[in-house]
């Protein structure tokens, strides 16, 4: 019986989203926004030598059809992966009114998001003065700190020595649909941090804030402060039976690695595997040694995104991108006949782009195992759609299946 793996690399997009007009990094609008191939400009330009050298090289990646897939998304220039392509490949637009985590997840599992999310405001306090009151309350503090739009790793600099003598939580959002929520791994308490946003994430949901994130971090002010492997995402449950439920209700085996699990609230899911991406490579190996047939093994490779996407970091990204070919070229190999590798992303995150947040672009649909040629440009859903097809197994929402 026929098995499938669904890897999304998280923010690795290929730009020419027909919308990305509406969508913004403070004032500028994500038209142009190309993650992929501004990050192989830069390398062939010698602009991405830290850890790496030269022009990007995926070329297990090329073989599945990247390239092919970057120049039918875009007319934006890029060096490289002109390789013939050897699976199935194409490009995804989404039609979902975000550019987060859960939107993009959401709508490769074959479900658009029906509401607008609520976004918090780029000011100083970001959040209403009841919200942090509440939070503080259940947190045991006397107020919260932060309140605002940062980045991750620098409000826990600002804020980590504050944090660890008064032991109010860190607060803070993005341009995503998120409150966040960062504290000391030892000071704070792990365990206290996790309760602290499962007690608040109904208030949240309930304003259409697509998540809750636990970011616990570890350290000193004397010798600085590291976020751990140990965040955990509080989403609001899919309003509707998603790809994972479309498979399990027909009987079959789901496995989450990576924040699946987090953002689909476990619905649909049998078994999770966490980590790093080292680790999560491992996991994803394992699967394909022994899931089940007929399984979904369903997997998020977020570090493209968190670590080197936000921060702005090229080199970095192209290193974790060449990273992951060279183990994918391990990969391949192993996939039994009948299975199916989708790879794809959720959104993009252009680390040449002004700005901290994530970028408005398709995204690749790259296939082995299957047939060689083209699936042209389709919709986010059409990969849940597709998938299930594959599976022999009930699909529902607006996806087409494009096999």
């Amino acid at each position: 019986m026929a098995r499938a793996f669904l890897v999304v690399m998280d923010s690795v997009g290929i730009g020419g989203a027909p919308d990305a007009g509406k969508f913004f990094n403070g004032d500028l609008p994500d038209l142009g926004a190309n993650t992929l191939a501004h990050i192989a400009q830069a390398c062939a330009a010698g602009q991405a030598e830290e850890g790496r050298s030269g022009p990007l090289k995926l070329p297990n990646l090329e073989r599945l059809g990247l390239g092919a897939a970057m120049r039918l998304a875009s007319s934006v220039p890029f060096p490289g992966l002109e390789g013939e392509p050897q699976g199935l490949w194409g490009c995804a637009r989404e039609y979902s009114p975000g550019k987060d985590t859960p939107s993009g997840h959401w709508e490769l599992a074959g479900l658009t998001v029906p509401w607008d999310w609520h976004y918090f405001p780029d000011a100083a306090p970001s959040f209403p003065a009841d919200l942090t009151a509440f939070v503080a309350a259940k947190a045991g503090t006397d107020g919260v700190l932060g309140n605002s739009h940062a980045p991750g790793t620098a409000i826990i600099n600002d804020l980590g020595a504050e944090h660890m003598r008064s032991g109010k939580p860190i607060c803070y959002t993005s341009a995503d649909s998120v409150f966040q929520i960062a504290a000391h791994e030892e000071s704070f308490g792990l365990d206290r941090l996790l309760a602290l946003c499962e007690e608040v994430a109904p208030r949240l949901h309930a304003m259409k804030v697509g998540r809750v994130i636990a970011r616990p971090f570890t350290g000193s002010p004397e010798q600085g402060f590291t976020r751990t492997a140990n965040r955990r995402d509080y989403a609001i449950t899919p309003p509707a039976p998603v790809l994972t439920n479309w498979v399990q209700d027909a009987g079959r085996t789901v496995h989450a690695i990576g924040k699946i699990g987090d953002i689909f609230t476990m619905s649909g899911i049998d078994t999770l595997k966490k980590g790093p991406d080292a680790k999560l490579m491992q996991h994803l190996f394992d699967a394909v040694d022994t899931a089940e047939d007929g399984s979904l093994t369903f997997a998020n490779f977020v570090e493209f995104d968190s670590v080197y996407g936000h921060p702005r970091d090229i080199s970095g990204y192209a290193r974790a991108l060449e990273w992951f070919d060279a183990e994918l070229g391990r990969l391949l190999p192993k996939l039994r006949q009948g299975d199916m590798l989708l790879l794809t992303a959720d959104h993009g995150n252009d680390p040449s782009w002004p700005g901290s947040d994530h970028t408005r672009e398709q995204v690749p649909v790259l296939i082995a195992g299957l047939d060689v040629g083209s699936v042209g440009q389709v919709k986010f859903a059409d990969v849940a759609a597709s998938i299930a097809a594959h599976l022999n197994v009930p699909a529902q929402g607006p996806g087409k299946s494009f096999l």
